[in-house]
């Protein structure tokens, strides 16, 4: 069975980017939400500086979705090489 990897980044771009998405407007709205771990994310992420604007949310969730759907065509990629020689 091969994994369509288009699906699978783009799947996985969106459960990620998402995610970060969410957790940034809920820090938005609730700030002792969430803050450390969008502080850490901050590192990782450039434009995302762990604030509590919408502006920085959307910022974040934009890099998180190319990262996720990196991951997920990378991760989907791997799975059918490592599929195609098994069989």
């Amino acid at each position: 069975m091969r994994l369509s990897v288009k699906g699978t980044a783009l799947a996985s771009g969106l459960i990620w980017g998402g995610g970060i998405l969410v957790l940034g407007l809920l820090h938005s709205a609730k700030p002792s939400y969430g803050g450390k771990f969008l502080e850490g994310m901050s590192s990782v992420y450039p434009g995302l500086h762990g604030g509590r604007s919408v502006r920085d949310a959307v910022i974040g969730g934009g890099y998180a979705l190319a990262d996720g759907a990196t991951a997920g065509m990378l991760f989907a990629w791997l799975y059918n090489q490592a599929a195609a020689r098994a069989a």
